[in-house]
This record gives structure tokens, sequence and C-alpha cells, in this order.
């Protein structure tokens, strides 16, 4: 083998795939951690605490556009997804909010929580889900993680910190955040690399 031809053929063989892999992974998970507090403080100011029917349902549609917005922002280069999703995450965590605070009677146990957050993230992925369809092949496991994701995360934040937990905030902070983009992360990580293999 000749320089000329080794010089041509390293960069192919020295490079990695790990960085192409981490760098939309990381790329989630910064805009997780930019939507989710956005858009819970866009939703505790305009709505205020979660502790009725009403500030749930207004709380929960504008901090799911907000968190919609900017997952979208990966969604639509990554998946080619529409701006639908930001719609369908606002409405979803509205009526799931409401529905998920009512039946925990708004308070504020952790275990109340979990249940509130699996409730609130259900009707999320049911929502999300039905935009995935098109393009993600792994649309339902992302229904099913769900719930288990927003249960996590309002069990990472009630250990960590309080404050959303005292003001009844409409989501969770971002120690709950890096666990819910974390979750949901790898399994858009998976769909994506499932999607290639299916192609190649």
């Amino acid at each position: 083998m000749s320089a000329t031809t080794v010089r041509e053929a390293s960069p192919a063989v020295l490079q990695s795939p790990r960085p192409a892999g981490l760098k939309p992974f990381l790329t989630w998970l910064g805009l997780c951690l930019l939507g989710f507090p956005l858009g819970g403080y866009l939703g505790n100011i305009v709505a205020g605490p979660v502790d009725g029917v009403t500030p749930a349902l207004l709380g929960g549609a504008l901090t799911g556009a907000g968190i919609g917005l900017a997952q979208w922002l990966w969604l639509r280069r990554r998946l080619d997804v529409g701006a639908g999703w930001i719609a369908a995450t606002s409405v979803g965590l509205a009526v799931g909010l409401a529905v998920g605070a009512m039946a925990v009677g708004y308070e504020t146990s952790r275990p109340k929580l979990m249940i509130m957050g699996a409730i609130s993230g259900a009707f999320v992925g049911i929502a999300q889900g039905i935009v995935l369809r098109r393009t993600f092949s792994l649309w339902h496991v992302w229904i099913v993680a769900s719930p288990p994701a927003w249960a996590l995360g309002w069990l990472v934040s009630s250990y960590v910190i309080s404050r959303n937990i005292d003001e009844r905030f409409p989501v969770f902070g971002a120690s709950g955040v890096v666990v819910f983009a974390i979750i949901t992360g790898l399994l858009l990580m998976a769909g994506m690399r499932r999607a290639k293999s299916a192609a190649s």
C-alpha cells in the first residue's frame, strides 16, 4: 500500500462513529433542559400553581407548548417531524396534567407526584406518538415509555429540589429533565439506528 493510499484511507479508518451518535443525543438533552424550565416558568407565571382544573389546563398547555417547541427544533431535523408536534405536546400536557392533578387531589407527596406524572406522560405520549407514526418506527415504544419517563422525572426532582413541588409547578425541575431526556434520547437514538440499518 502506498503512502498516498494510507493518507487517503486514514480519515475513514480513524473516524469513530461515537461522536456522530453522541452529538444528537447531547443536543436533545440540551434542548430538553431549555424547553422544560422555560415552558414551566411560562405556565406558572400565567396560570399560577396547579391547584385546580383551570390552572392545570392553562399551565399544562403553555408548558407543553414550550417543551414541544424545544423538542421540535431537534425532531424536525432528525426525523422530519412537523410543527404539529408542538400542538400535540401542548394539548397532551394540558389534558394530562388536568386529569393527573385532579386524580391525586392536587397533593404533592412523592407517590402522588409520580402518579400525576405517569398520567400526564400517558396523555403526552399518546399525542406525540400519533405525530411520530409517520417518521419514527418506534413510535409505539415512545407511547409506552412516556408515562414512566414523566413519573421518574417527578420522582428525581422531588429528591433534589423542592421549589417545583412547593410552588406546584406544571412540570418537574432540571434534575428530572435529565432523567427524562436520557430515557427518551436513548429511545430516539435506537430508532434512528434501526432506521439506518433497515435502509442499508
